[in-house]
């Protein structure tokens, strides 16, 4: 790489923002900070602030704005707060990527405004393509911007394209590692608390997505990602199980081969990568060894049991804002489970029921998504008051 890429970074104090840091840190010469983004940790926002330097931090929630910038003042870091500073940072010129790696729906208007502002994008939200994947494709393609995939199974998919893209993919294999619950069936989920649920086998992650992979929602908002980034269909794309989380996803092709991208999960691999492309760039990560993995299993997923990933894949193919419904009902669910308000099971019961009572539009604009992720957050939330 010759210059250093000048990077923002939204959602700076979360799993995937501090181990951006990480990455930076070790690539002085590559990459600098140029915006860091917060929603409430003001004490780390602070602290990464003074190390990186960068030319300006937002803080999403107004009621801390203050301590932020009394605390910034002898640095020389611009201070904003609230929704529309985080929309509107994006656009400073001084940025050459942004880094989305808020959590949920949070992250669709300031992805979108960032892409009209010409920025490549480094995605690490998957809600903004499940959200509205249509829209934020064709606006991507309108702007000129590439979308680069930090999810560890897209990033996969990604590398094993690179070379390929004038070949046709004629299925995508998506690897999930089946979470805490792998095996278990209904009545042994009926009971499991989210002490249980949070303890994930392979990867350090927040508690939302961590809670969406015990439960394999996040293997299916995956899947809604996946169709917008790969631009496939819903019968071109598969899931197995795959416990010890090495193969991180697979493409088959029209003759037959298949690749796949393999590694330990280490999710500062695909954020190097999205940062760096076209470029690979040395790291002292701890490398993969066949010795210490002599089995390598796969399984189908259980999608009776673990009702969430079979619900994604219904709203991939029903189209329109089903997913937009999708996406909110479970970010009100999995809020209620890890506040003990409903039990594990519920939370799928409750995603299919909004889904039936949300107004269904079949070619949203971007009001229609914004209204149907209101309706659905309602609804869900008073369906939870009603039966719990």
């Amino acid at each position: 790489m010759t210059e250093a890429k000048r990077v923002a970074i939204l959602g700076s104090t979360g799993s995937i923002g501090t181990q951006t840091l990480e990455v930076i840190r070790q690539h002085p010469d590559d990459f600098t900070v140029e915006v860091l983004t917060a929603q409430n940790n003001c004490d780390l926002l602070i602290a990464q602030a003074k190390e990186f330097t960068p030319n300006a931090v937002v803080i999403g929630n107004p009621e801390n704005y203050n301590t932020v910038k009394e605390a910034l003042i002898p640095h020389d870091i611009k201070v904003f707060a609230g929704q529309k500073a985080l929309e509107q940072i994006v656009e400073m010129e001084t940025i050459d990527v942004v880094l989305t790696a808020l959590v949920g729906y949070s992250g669709l208007l300031p992805t979108l405004s960032a892409i009209k502002a010409g920025k490549q994008i480094a995605l690490a939200n998957k809600e903004t393509l499940v959200v509205a994947g249509d829209l934020v494709t064709a606006l991507a393609k309108e702007f000129g911007v590439n979308i680069y995939p930090v999810d560890s199974e897209h990033s996969a998919i990604f590398q094993c394209l690179v070379g390929e893209f004038h070949n046709r993919i004629e299925k995508i294999i998506l690897t999930a590692s089946g979470g805490p619950f792998r095996g278990k069936d209904r009545e042994y989920l009926q009971s499991v608390t989210k002490v249980q649920a949070l303890k994930h086998p392979n990867w350090d992650m927040g508690a939302k997505i961590t809670i969406d992979s015990a439960s394999l929602m996040n293997k299916g908002l995956e899947v809604i990602e996946a169709k917008w980034l790969f631009g496939l269909n819903t019968s071109q794309i598969d899931v197995v199980v795959h416990p010890q989380s090495i193969v991180h996803s697979l493409v088959q092709f029209e003759d037959g081969s298949l690749k796949a991208q393999l590694g330990l999960p280490d999710m500062r691999i695909p954020i190097q990568f999205a940062l760096s492309y076209p470029h690979r760039l040395k790291s002292d990560f701890e490398r993969f060894d066949f010795i210490n993995y002599p089995n390598l299993t796969f399984e189908q997923p259980d999608l009776k049991t673990f009702r969430n990933l079979q619900l994604a894949f219904d709203a991939l193919e029903k189209g329109g804002n089903a997913a937009c419904m999708l996406n909110a009902s479970n970010e009100v669910v999995v809020d209620a489970f890890l506040k003990d308000q409903i039990g594990f099971l519920e939370m799928s019961d409750l995603i299919a029921e909004t889904m039936d009572r949300v107004d269904f539009v079949s070619k949203p604009t971007i009001a229609d998504y914004i209204a149907t992720d209101e309706q659905a957050r309602i609804i869900t939330k008073e369906l939870i008051k009603r039966k719990y």
